[in-house]
């Protein structure tokens, strides 16, 4: 079973992209698909909303979700979030395999 989450991140004035960028040149990303379990971790641009940005991250297993979420990498995206004052909706999907 694989879990997809996906995120969308909405800001103004380019907020959300400034702070995908951020999350690929801090390190942080390099870093949550470097832990066991992560399958996938990309930022996408939707055309029709540059205002927008959707992170497609997905995962082995519910544990391999659960552990990313109680590392210390969720306390510098959740601060990031704030300092770029995103608002976050969460789609998620299972894949019984």
């Amino acid at each position: 079973m694989s879990l997809t989450v996906n995120l969308y991140y909405t800001g103004h004035n380019g907020s959300a992209r400034a702070f995908a960028q951020e999350m690929v040149t801090s390190g942080i990303v390099d870093r949550v698909r470097a832990q066991e379990g992560n399958e996938r971790y990309e930022y996408f641009f939707p055309m029709n909303d540059p205002e927008t940005v959707l992170l497609i991250d997905r995962w082995h297993d519910q544990e391999a979700l659960d552990q990313h979420h109680h590392s210390e990498m969720m306390t510098q995206i959740a601060q990031l979030r704030e300092k770029y004052a995103l608002h976050l909706r969460v789609e998620r999907y299972r894949d019984d395999h």
